[in-house]
């Protein structure tokens, strides 16, 4: 097993991290999709309001690649499509039967797995809806099955706050794991573990299984630092990683032909009542993420995802198709008298101006930016936690003067977009929209 050391990030300490503990949630009257949070994808509706499906029925398609779909994660009537400006799908959501019925697909038994052919494996995890599982890099799309990519990274492990704990979805599935990691090297020569966390994990592993296992701070766990850190040359750089739950999924679906929608998934933050992971399903409402916990305040923020990489989700939509973390913290929006004179004894900060260096105790974060947006003052702040060596200031820059061709040369497309640069930034400045923004143009200028 290679070992690799990160020394590049900063890893804040912060207040509300999940327990290992694993308590199942009541199941759910509704479920729902929010297609409008997948990047990339252009859905067209293959279901009307009032139109009955079963689990596993497509939804929607990408116009894109219409082999592509998103299968619906509870069988019963759909009761709401919302749509955004310009048609976007916000939501479509599902009000379950109390019997649900599945939609089966045809899969080989198992003893056939080991001769299964690419082109029949790939045709079967598209028609099960799990093949957006897989991800490309740079641009973190759906990956394409017309294109055979060099490396596939399983993520199993992320040290973005508050993400699951892969010994607690891997306990007990270690089967299903290892199937879908035999199947994903149907796809590709070389498939990789990159682990990040306890070693104690390393023993649910199968010992046939390559691991890179990476040590240092946030973000460790980021597919796209994994890939800076590990590739050889440029024909890398259009690697694919997915995650180490949804490898167990493809093992599950690839056994029983059903759609899965059993999820682990954790919940944390400051104002979570019961910080802890919980075995619940796709599609979950996010005001139902919360086991055993008061009413929460009306100050509360719910971060759908990781903290620095999450997006705001309202407390009636439903968990992403790629996330299982719900984060619930301080709004934060609410001015502080005097803060500028003010030491700052509880103010988490990458900076030592603060008071708070001296303390050692983890942080109740908030979404305030405690700070107006000013010009970037050249500290190289951002450029001391980028994992990635880019120099985050310069990039912004050229942006700014839409100077795309320098932007790419300091090394935007190696952005990982995990958001410390934001973080970090004295002037307040959001670096990683920026960033992430221009990405995204610049791939469908080019795709």
């Amino acid at each position: 097993m290679n070992v690799i050391q990160l020394k590049r990030g900063y890893s804040p300490r912060i207040a509300g991290g999940p327990s290992r503990r694993l308590d199942p949630l009541d199941p759910p009257d509704h479920v729902g999709m929010v297609p409008e949070k997948i990047p990339f994808v252009k859905p067209r509706l293959l279901v009307e309001e009032g139109q009955v499906v079963a689990i596993g029925s497509p939804l929607f398609e990408d116009k894109r690649n219409t082999r592509i779909h998103f299968p619906s994660p509870g069988g019963g009537r759909i009761t709401r499509i919302e749509f955004g400006p310009r048609r976007v799908i916000r939501r479509i959501e599902i009000a379950l039967d109390a019997k649900e019925s599945y939609a089966t697909i045809d899969v080989p038994p198992s003893d056939q797995w080991d001769t299964i052919s690419r082109p029949h494996l790939i045709d079967t995890l598209l028609a099960g809806g799990v093949w957006p599982f897989l991800r490309s890099l740079p641009y973190m799309d759906i990956a394409d099955p017309d294109v055979a990519p060099p490396i596939i990274f399983i993520r199993l492990g992320d040290d973005e706050p508050f993400s699951p704990d892969p010994a607690v979805y891997l306990d007990g599935r270690q089967a299903d794991f290892k199937a879908g990691t035999n199947l994903l090297k149907k796809l590709c020569d070389r498939v990789l573990i990159h682990f990040v966390g306890n070693e104690s994990v390393l023993t649910l592993l199968d010992d046939q299984t390559d691991v890179v296992r990476f040590s240092g701070p946030y973000p460790t766990g980021n597919p796209a630092v994994q890939l800076y850190r590990t590739k050889n040359g440029p024909e890398q750089n259009r690697s694919w990683f997915i995650d180490g739950q949804d490898v167990i999924l493809i093992g599950e679906f690839m056994r029983t032909g059903c759609y899965p929608v059993d999820r682990v998934m954790s919940v944390g933050g400051s104002l979570a009542a019961n910080a802890g992971h919980v075995r619940t399903r796709a599609g979950i409402g996010l005001r139902r993420l919360n086991p055993g916990g008061p009413i929460l305040s009306q100050a509360a923020r719910f971060i759908v995802g990781g903290l620095f990489t999450g997006y705001t989700g309202s407390p009636d939509s439903y968990m992403g198709f790629y996330q299982n973390a719900l984060n619930l913290i301080d709004d934060g929006d609410r001015e502080e008298l005097l803060g500028f004179i003010r030491p700052g004894i509880n103010k988490p900060s990458y900076s030592t101006a603060f008071l708070s260096v001296l303390r050692r105790r983890p942080f109740p974060m908030d979404c305030g930016q405690h700070g107006e947006v000013r010009a970037c003052v050249n500290c190289g702040t951002c450029a001391a936690v980028c994992p990635v060596d880019i120099l985050p200031q310069f990039t912004m820059k050229c942006l700014v003067a839409d100077e795309v061709e320098e932007a790419l040369a300091h090394g935007l497309l190696d952005c990982a977009e995990c958001g410390l640069c934001t973080y970090a930034c004295p002037s307040k400045i959001e670096l990683r929209e920026v960033f992430r923004a221009a990405k995204a143009s610049y791939y469908k200028e080019t795709a």
